[in-house]
Formats: structure tokens, sequence, C-alpha cells
């Protein structure tokens, strides 16, 4: 997917979707579209596949956020509600959304809810509990996404659970990367959290979140190629061996013949136990997704594959392969196969099978 030319939400770029298998048997993609000045809309698109089952392009459908609310939008008429992930909760039968609302005081988590993937009813800002002395309120936040079904706290109790990455100052990879190789890594604030929240037992006439709380640190910048910042990527998917999920890492990388040290934005693996998500049963060591085609190392912003959307292909009856769709260079939309092993890999990542995408992006 490509900025549509002539159509002025797209003019800087469409990026990072939401992808959901409708009741129809469709799957929709929901790409952040950015008009001049970064104000960002949610838009809907159906995707296309060709006979062999194949994505290949997409359908325009319309809008299904824009900023509107006071913690969408800013004093100086700037705003924007991006970067979705779209996570189809069992308890309560309903599609859930968590994005980026870009608020008065930096961006926030927010929350939507649908029933048909086409009406959206906000539920405002996720509201998070502190957690010894860490505050994950009055900080920026992003890369949120849902588990689909009721996970057990560090109680036992069973709740709806979000894997997060705060943005603590200092914690931005334009500042890590301003410090040594050897500097030590602030584990409680640069890390991804699991934190959790109460649903309503019948949970339909939910009309707000209740208070995260039961923060969980699960995952630290480990190996080089995301020593600057990890966070979260695309929602977990249930399969044999775990949840899986892929996540992003930020690193430095040189550039020929000059002195500079671009960021590089890659994708990794993580399997996380089906009883106990918060432990990690598999993580790679390599990125299975990094920025080597022309479209992912220029664009609006360089070297980045952002992955956002997966979908299991069930549809065509294999349900080990997953397409997985992800920004490039935050300016258009690609798609990559991904491949689950019969066992989890031992010490290395390549055995994932991630394919690296056609050249031509959706």
């Amino acid at each position: 997917m490509v900025p549509e030319p002539g159509n002025p939400h797209e003019v800087e770029g469409v990026l990072n979707p939401a992808a959901a298998r409708g009741a129809d048997g469709h799957l929709y993609l929901f790409p952040r579209l950015v008009a001049k000045g970064n104000f960002s809309r949610i838009g809907i698109a159906r995707a296309r596949f060709d006979q062999a089952g194949e994505p290949c392009g997409v359908e325009r459908l319309g809008i299904a956020l824009e900023p509107e609310t006071n913690y969408e939008r800013r004093t100086d008429g700037s705003g924007g509600c991006e970067d979705p992930r779209i996570t189809f909760m069992e308890r309560i039968q309903r599609y859930v959304m968590t994005y980026t609302a870009l608020s008065p005081v930096g961006p926030r988590i927010a929350l939507a809810i649908s029933e048909d993937l086409f009406h959206w009813r906000r539920l405002g800002l996720a509201p998070f509990a502190p957690y010894h002395g860490i505050d994950f309120v009055h900080v920026d936040n992003k890369d949120a996404c849902l588990f689909p079904v009721a996970m057990p706290n560090h109680a036992g109790k069973m709740q709806m659970a979000m894997l997060h990455r705060p943005l603590f100052s200092g914690t931005r990879p334009e500042e890590t990367a301003c410090k040594t190789s050897h500097r030590v890594v602030d584990r409680d604030r640069e890390s991804i959290w699991i934190s959790y929240c109460p649903v309503s037992p019948d949970g339909l006439h939910i009309r707000h979140p209740a208070l995260f709380n039961s923060h969980l640190r699960l995952a630290s910048p480990v190996a080089p190629w995301e020593s600057l910042k990890i966070g979260g990527g695309t929602p977990p998917v249930l399969t044999r061996h775990g949840w899986l999920i892929l996540y992003h890492g930020v690193s430095e990388i040189s550039e020929p013949g000059t002195d500079e040290h671009p960021l590089c934005y890659s994708a990794g693996v993580m399997v996380l136990a089906k009883e106990q998500p918060r432990n990690i049963l598999y993580r790679s060591t390599e990125p299975v997704l990094k920025p080597l085609l022309p479209t992912e190392r220029r664009g609006i912003v360089p070297n980045v594959v952002f992955p956002t959307g997966i979908d299991q292909r069930n549809d065509i009856g294999q349900p080990d392969r997953f397409d997985v769709y992800y920004g490039m260079a935050d300016d258009r939309i690609g798609v990559a196969r991904l491949d689950l092993p019969e066992h989890l890999p031992v010490g290395h990542s390549q055995s994932f099978g991630i394919i690296s995408p056609n050249p031509d992006s959706l």
C-alpha cells in the first residue's frame, strides 16, 4: 500500500497498519494515514489476494478514527490517531483497538471497541497505576497490544492483559544513541511490560477501561540489533509453541563514506508461554526482518521496518504461515511471510523462515 496520489490524507505516508479478519472472512487493514503536518488518521482497507492466496493490494474503504477528542488533538490544531493494533477479545466478543493518541501532553495509549470493524466507539485513554515508584501515568507511551484471552495476573486473577513500552525520558533511541556502547540499561524504564486490568463478568457493557495494574516487566534490550530500544509490534497470536509476537528493536548503523550513524529499526520474534506469558520461551538473537529493500532504506524515516499487523493463514489451510504487515521507512506498507518451525530454534532465529517481501510493496 503506497500513498494515493492526490489524497490529502496520505501526503506524508501510509504506514504501521493493524490487521484483523472480519466475520465475512476478509482481511482488513487499518493503516495510519499521515496528512500534512504529521496529522494522522486511522483508515480502513480490504486486503486483496491473488489466485494463489498471496496478498497483492488493497481496496480503500474510508476512515476508522480521526482526531476528534481532547486527548487526540493539541491546542495548535495538530494531533493524531496513530499506529493501531487490533485484537478480537473472545471474552467480550468484540474487536478492541489500541492506538496512539497524540495528546496535548504527548503520545498516550487509547482504546476503541467495535462489533464489526467498521464502527468504532472510543473507550478513552488507558489508565495506569504506578508501580514501585515507576510512574506509568505521566509518561509517553506507544506500541501497545492486547492478548485475545484473559491471562493470570501476579495474583492469579484472570484479567485483560496488555503489552506496552513506556517512553520514559532518556530512553528514546535518539537519546540512548548519544551514550557509550557500554551503557547500563535501565531495565525498569527501557522494557516491554505486561499490565493487567479487570473486565466485567459479561464484558458487554464496557464503557471505559479499568485501571491497568499488576505490572510485570517482560523484556529489556539485550542483543546488539536492539541495543538502543525495544518496543511492541504485532498482537500476540497463540501457536502450538506458545504466544507468538514480533517486536521491534533499534540500533545504529554506519553509512559508508560518512561519519553518520543513523538509526535502524528491525524486527525480532518472541514466543511466550501459553499459561504464563511473562515467561519467554524463545527470543531472537538476530532480527528476522530488517531494512534491506530500497523502499525500507529510503523514505520519510529511512532504515525502518515496523511490524504491527499479523494474519494467520487458516483461510488457505496453512495455520503455520503468518503474513506480517509492516511499515516501510514510515512511507508505505509491505508484507512478509513467516513460517512457524516444527520446533523452537535453539540459539538462533534464522529457522523461523521469514521470507523477504517482494520489492513491490502492497
